[in-house]
């Protein structure tokens, strides 16, 4: 296997399938299904998950919402998805964890790094809930932030598209897709992979990043059995 320990990230979007908000089941137990593959083949997981399909802090306070108060709960959301996807993953008998970066001790544990570590070097899938547990920040920043404190080997951010493509393949027939490209050409080309403080606090500490279209069945196992799947962002 190419990796050892992973982050997966995913937006809470994602879990939508084919509704207009919140959480589609039939998506959900396909995306448990795909983390229990890997988790059955000794890999590490920790994931992080998005809040965007219950709420957004960003688009609250464009109606005037306090934008603290609108981060804050966002950050509720995320720990909402995480709560789905530990029961998915356990219908599937898949040991997880739920830790939060704000206090929810009823539901959540608090985010522990020592304790996280434990957990993954126990087998057990671990879910980072609650963003960074600051304002300001995305879900992206706490994937790359905790996949730091974690070591993982890599983030892989599943997508609805296959990779980076050179512009919005969705909206441009012409786009052409990277198979790798680096952090310098990324930033260069102005294409968007993650937030820039996200995406610089990877860069500065070496950390891989593979983009992928999470929704294809099998990719995520692929991905770590050392397929070329998606795009790779490297140094």
């Amino acid at each position: 296997m190419r990796y050892k320990r992973i982050l997966l990230k995913l937006s809470g979007e994602a879990l939508m399938g084919e509704k207009q908000y919140g959480i589609d089941p039939k998506r959900l137990a396909e995306y448990a299904e795909e983390i229990k593959k890997v988790a059955d083949q000794g890999i590490q997981v920790a994931i992080v998950i998005g809040g965007g399909n219950i709420f957004r802090g960003v688009a609250g306070a464009a109606t005037g919402m306090d934008r603290v108060q609108g981060d804050h709960m966002g950050m509720l959301a995320t720990v909402i998805n995480g709560l789905a996807l530990q029961s998915a993953l356990e219908m599937l008998e898949v040991q997880t964890r739920l830790q939060s970066a704000i206090a929810i001790n009823e539901v959540a544990e608090p985010f522990i790094r020592r304790r996280a570590i434990r957990h993954l070097e126990k087998g057990r899938v671990v879910i980072f809930g609650g963003g960074t547990g600051n304002p300001y920040f995305t879900t992206d920043s706490a994937a790359v932030l905790r996949a730091i404190e974690i070591e993982a080997d890599v983030i892989l951010k599943g997508t609805r598209v296959d990779g980076i493509y050179t512009s919005d393949p969705e909206k441009d027939e012409n786009a052409t897709k990277f198979d790798t490209i680096t952090f310098a050409d990324v930033l260069n080309k102005g294409l968007k992979v993650m937030d820039t403080t996200a995406f610089t606090l990877s860069q500065e500490n070496e950390l891989p990043i593979v983009v992928f279209d999470m929704n294809k069945k099998g990719n995520l196992l692929k991905i770590i059995s050392g397929e070329t799947i998606g795009t790779t962002v490297n140094i």
